[in-house]
């Protein structure tokens, strides 16, 4: 099965740093766009970041560009994100997610259970 595995949040001041890990298995890892979404009590879920199967292009909320950097290792089956400069309106629970993915005829995104980022003094 698809397994999807968010590790690396927790509380943090402004200005500090996280770096978060998604590991995942199932799947053709090297083969799939990744993404990381992050909801906000009360909030849609919104995208963050996302990078292309190779590591070759990659794509960020306005909200979070500068700050934060997606990336990954087709190798380890991970994809990252680094969190820089953080902010409390960056608070939310991080999911990882692989969409699109195609599986037994049927195209759906997958998603991790979830890690808090909270950024509070």
């Amino acid at each position: 099965q698809v397994r999807l595995v968010e590790s690396g949040g927790g509380l943090v001041q402004p200005g500090g740093s996280l770096r978060l890990s998604c590991a995942a298995s199932g799947f053709t890892f090297s083969s799939n766009r990744m993404a990381w979404y992050r909801q906000a009590p009360g909030k849609e879920r919104d995208l963050v970041a996302s990078i292309t199967s190779a590591g070759s292009m990659t794509n960020y909320a306005d909200s979070v560009k500068h700050r934060f950097t997606i990336s990954r290792d087709n190798a380890a089956n991970t994809v990252y994100l680094q969190m820089d400069n953080l902010k409390p309106e960056d608070t939310a629970v991080y999911y990882c997610c692989a969409p699109g993915l195609l599986r037994y005829g049927v195209r759906r995104d997958y998603w991790g259970q979830g890690t808090q980022v909270t950024v509070s003094s």
